[in-house]
């Protein structure tokens, strides 16, 4: 029983094994408390002779083996599939030569037989369910040839070998029966519990994902007004001062970005149409990560877009929709990962007939190891600078996945982190007579020169070419 315990750290107190240590441990006690009364009560009631010391001590090694697993780990904890695989095939063992001190099959209890391996059927693996499976068929036809007599009054009690090979029969085919129509029924049950899981993981997602857009949108609304404001008296300075002169250069820019600003809020309110507003509906995917990734270049850290048919793909390169979440979700990776790379970025844009991918690397430091199987779930940040809430990469992940995206976040064999993104070519690429929305205004939105609040107030203004 030794072996059993000296590999069972490795997958003891991870939280993801199949099941407790605690209900294995309360299983075995009322199998060893009913071995104890059934052994006392044959002997001491019946009168039948049995080997009672052997059989105590099979039935004390279990209680010994109970206790120390008990003092050893907690009783929450959670046994992988391989520890409670080994677990059971001791209880599998520690009944059959109890059954083989007893009678064998000529015992009424060898139907218990049954138990472990359908205990194993219910929480364990496939493979670990059929190994356990041909260890109770192999210890059952094992102490069907070689076992101590039945305990018997008088004279011993002879069963006829065509019976006893149908009592055989019986308890493997019940065995192989049971634990497969158990296994089948744990499976589908398994699988329904982790899609439900998943659901409820995919609803808080966007729950979450729908706060922050709520939040976006109060944003937006709040700012649409001294951003126009800005815009007109910043159109009113241009006009007026001397052109040529630096004050006339500040106002230019001053308008300017107050343009990218309300861009920056009307690309926010098209999420909820899932496009950007643009003359260019769809574009090749080398065009949309090369306008992705423009804003994000440094003059001490480049962005390389590198386009790269995958061998036996199409000779076409595909053509996207220019959505609002890859926009916004691919920008937000490129982000991080120049504001993490010490000299550059790379971005990988590759396809084939099947699918589109795309990967971000960088030569910085790379994820850490104690985050990285975290990374895209909420609040988890390589940064803890005051303010930053750890929501850029999962905003990102979630707003891919919402266009069929699979994220995967991994460090490079040198240095570096690594982002890939991959779609179903079908689900990305955008169909040839997809129409391309022109530019629109909702009515009553200022433009962004601030050309309709100058128009209340009676003038006009030039805005900067």
């Amino acid at each position: 029983m030794a072996f059993v315990w000296r590999s069972t750290p490795q997958g003891v107190g991870q939280g993801r094994g199949p099941v407790r240590l605690r209900t294995l441990i309360l299983i075995r006690w009322f199998a060893i408390a009913g071995q104890l009364v059934s052994l006392l009560a044959v002997h001491f009631t019946l009168g039948f002779e049995l080997p009672l010391a052997p059989a105590l001590g099979v039935v004390g090694l279990s209680a010994l083996v109970n206790i120390l697993s008990t003092a050893l780990w907690p009783p929450q904890t959670r046994l992988g599939n391989r520890e409670a695989a080994l677990y059971l095939a001791y209880d599998i063992v520690q009944l059959s030569v109890l059954l083989a001190l007893t009678g064998g099959l000529e015992n009424p209890f060898a139907l218990l037989s049954l138990v472990p391996a359908t205990v194993a059927a219910t929480i364990l693996s496939l493979r670990a369910t059929v190994a356990l499976l041909a260890l109770a068929l192999a210890c059952i036809s094992v102490i069907s040839v070689y076992h101590w007599p039945l305990p018997w009054g008088g004279d011993p009690l002879l069963l006829p070998p065509l019976y006893l090979a149908g009592l055989w029969a019986a308890l493997v085919l019940g065995t192989v029966f049971v634990a497969a129509y158990v296994w089948r029924v744990a499976a589908e049950a398994r699988r329904m519990d982790d899609a439900l899981n998943a659901l409820e993981d995919a609803l808080a997602k966007e729950q979450q994902l729908s706060a922050l857009g709520a939040l976006a949108a109060a944003t937006a609304h709040e700012l649409g007004t001294p951003l126009s404001t800005i815009a007109v008296v910043a159109g009113e300075l241009a006009r007026d001062l001397p052109p040529g002169s630096a004050q006339h250069e500040d106002a230019r820019l001053l308008l300017a970005q107050t343009a990218r600003c309300r861009e920056i809020l009307g690309q926010l309110s098209g999420l909820r149409h899932g496009e950007i507003d643009s003359p260019y509906g769809r574009l090749p995917i080398t065009g949309l990560v090369e306008a992705v990734a423009g804003p994000h270049r440094r003059q001490d850290r480049s962005v390389n877009v590198i386009p790269a048919a995958l061998e036996g793909a199409r000779a076409d390169e595909p053509e996207v929709s220019r959505r609002a979440e890859i926009v916004h979700g691919l920008g937000a990776v490129i982000e991080n990962a120049v504001e993490f790379a010490m000299t550059g970025v790379e971005v990988l844009v590759r396809w084939d007939d099947r699918r589109v991918s795309i990967e971000v690397s960088d030569d910085g430091p790379g994820f850490p190891l104690g985050i990285l199987p975290e990374l895209g779930e909420p609040y988890v940040s390589t940064r803890r600078e005051a303010g930053r809430l750890g929501l850029g990469l999962f905003i990102a992940k979630t707003l891919l996945e919402r266009t069929g995206a699979r994220v995967t976040f991994r460090n490079r064999p040198a240095r570096g982190a690594l982002v890939e993104i991959i779609w179903p070519r079908a689900r990305v690429e955008a169909k040839p007579d997809t129409p391309g929305p022109g530019p629109t205004m909702a009515a009553g939105e200022r433009g962004v020169d601030g050309r309709a609040d100058d128009e209340e107030r009676g003038g006009r203004i030039e805005t900067p070419r």
